[in-house]
């Protein structure tokens, strides 16, 4: 039977790492497999990863991750902020792979309507901690600099056009919840993003002032608003299984080979995250 499989943070060009893209395989020729961002910082890498996993899945479906945003020095292509989100769907529409700017499939082996809801959104620092709430953007950094942990976001993630990533957060936010509300109503969805959609997957965190670079207080609500079966992310490299409201959340995660390293169970390349009903 058709599986809806899940992985993130691939993070390909880690020493160790590229070797378990090969792990990632399907069980049957229908089955789906979703990419929650984060399979590298090259351009070129990205994409010839994404390919290798489209010619083994029925169906692929990315979302980019803030590594997928960087622009860095080792990279040939130094397209920066929105154009390089741009580039990269166009470079996934050549091998089709499906991203958030695409119509969003249906997974057709529920027992009712079940939309794929690819998401880009980004974040707007808004997850703070308690001595930051309320305080200005340029404090809050301040004080993230003060406890010794800032995002490489600060450096290498581009927002161009726009005035700061924040505001570009607000435009997707925008466009994602437009599309999200024209799903059909008697339909059941799978929210896809690589940025956890509600906070309380960021409370492990050994830093907590790193949860300014992980979402929005935005979508809070949208595994309720939107009737969603599952939320699949990554991102926090914390790859488990949690609740909110009743509705499952999965963090799908590969990591750093530091990471993965540590953990008794090892490296876990994909999760099946939904079987067919």
């Amino acid at each position: 039977m058709p599986t809806l499989y899940a992985t993130s943070d691939l993070h390909v060009t880690h020493t160790g790492n590229e070797a378990h893209v090969d792990v990632i395989r399907p069980d049957t020729p229908e089955d789906w497999l979703l990419v929650a961002g984060d399979v590298g910082e090259r351009l070129n890498t990205v994409v010839d990863t994404l390919a290798q996993l489209r010619r083994r899945f029925a169906t692929v479906v990315w979302v980019p991750g803030n590594h997928e945003l960087w622009t860095t020095a080792k990279d040939p292509d130094q397209a920066s902020g929105r154009p390089r989100y741009d580039e990269l769907v166009r470079r996934c529409r050549e091998i089709g792979v499906l991203t958030p700017e695409d119509e969003f499939p249906v997974w057709p082996y529920a027992d009712r309507p079940l939309t794929i809801a690819p998401l880009f959104v980004l974040y707007d620092y808004s997850w703070r901690t308690p001595s930051a709430q309320g305080a200005s953007l340029a404090e809050a950094l301040r004080q993230a600099r003060e406890a010794g942990v800032v995002c490489t976001d600060e450096y290498l993630l581009g927002h161009e056009p726009y005035a700061g990533r924040a505001e570009w957060c607000e435009d997707r936010l925008t466009l994602s919840e437009k599309r999200l509300a024209e799903i059909p109503a008697d339909h059941e969805t799978v929210l896809l993003s690589h940025w956890p959609l509600h906070r309380h997957p960021t409370a492990p965190l050994y830093y907590p002032e790193f949860a300014m670079w992980c979402g929005t207080t935005r979508t809070e609500d949208w595994h309720l608003r939107f009737r969603a079966r599952l939320a699949v992310y990554g991102h926090l490299h914390i790859p488990r299984t949690t609740y909110a409201d009743g509705v499952r959340f999965e963090e799908v995660s590969l990591g750093y080979p530091r990471e993965w390293r540590r953990r008794a169970r090892g490296p876990v390349a994909f999760r099946q995250v939904l079987t067919s009903d």
